[in-house]
């Protein structure tokens, strides 16, 4: 990742952090900064993914998918076919 001294608001990432900043407001009068909105966001994530990580060998994978997987994160498994002649 690098750093950069800006952050371009496009129309979709300023719709995104208004809703992420009412998800994260304490009440419909709290407007929290932006650098909260964008920490709550990281945060998530981080702990998002700690815990589909640790879900792993409690939690059969399609249980995990079906409540945890985003656009964003999520688990993935593949399946094989093994050949027992071989």
């Amino acid at each position: 990742m690098t750093k950069r001294t800006s952050l371009k608001l496009t129309d979709e990432r300023q719709r995104k952090l208004e809703q992420a900043s009412s998800i994260v407001a304490a009440d419909e009068y709290d407007d929290p900064p932006m650098s909260v909105v964008i920490d709550a966001a990281l945060t998530h994530l981080l702990e998002s993914e700690q815990n589909i990580q640790d879900a792993r060998g409690e939690v059969d994978p399609e249980t995990i998918q079906k409540v945890a997987n985003t656009s964003v994160i999520g688990l993935r498994y593949r399946t094989s076919v093994v050949s027992k002649w071989r």
